[in-house]
């Protein structure tokens, strides 16, 4: 009778009223103070999520609407614990957009020389990194996978990602890095 007591015990307890960004989940309720519109909060539930692996690297995905469109908070899991990044940019961007072909980021594969750089929004971007994701999302029981480059915006707090999984176009999401003392997650109902 003492054993399911004990075995409760065992389990790690999240500390819910002190959620990091990488606790995240679908059915949360989150809260970015100053990274909305017109530097308001943005607040929005996460309604999908999905936790990636880049080799080593891990990070979590939640997205929701907010106002007419969807936003993203990335947070880095285990050692980059503090690295959170938001994409609320209502652009919807291509590889065209921002001066790049698939040769290019063929070419920048190849070499995996974080000096390369390209130019766009008036600032230079340099290359961090590119490798095969997975992607473990919510509700699916197969994992997905997907080519991934990301791109560092130099002096600044911008990062920007292109995925582009088999059978689909280049997909290109610009983030703002947030100060993860200001993303506020309530914990929503859903397990």
């Amino acid at each position: 009778a003492d054993a399911a007591p004990a075995a409760a015990k065992t389990m790690p307890q999240v500390d819910l009223a002190n959620l990091k960004p990488s606790d995240a989940r679908a059915g949360d309720s989150i809260s970015i103070t100053g990274a909305g519109d017109n530097m308001t909060d943005l607040d929005f539930t996460a309604d999908h999520s999905a936790r990636m692996e880049a080799g080593a690297r891990q990070w979590i995905e939640v997205s929701g609407p907010y106002r007419e469109r969807r936003v993203i908070l990335r947070a880095a899991c285990g050692e980059d614990d503090e690295d959170a990044a938001v994409h609320n940019d209502p652009r919807k961007l291509t590889l065209e957009d921002v001066g790049l072909s698939e040769d290019d980021l063929a070419q920048m594969d190849e070499r995996q020389n974080t000096a390369d750089n390209f130019e766009f929004d008036g600032k230079s971007w340099g290359y961090r990194l590119s490798r095969e994701v997975t992607a473990r999302r919510d509700g699916q029981g197969q994992p997905a996978g997907f080519y991934y480059w990301e791109f560092r915006e130099q002096d600044g707090n911008r990062l920007l990602a292109i995925r582009k999984a088999e059978g689909e176009p280049f997909a290109v999401t610009l983030y703002t890095g947030v100060n993860p003392g200001d993303v506020t997650i309530f914990r929503g109902s859903r397990a």
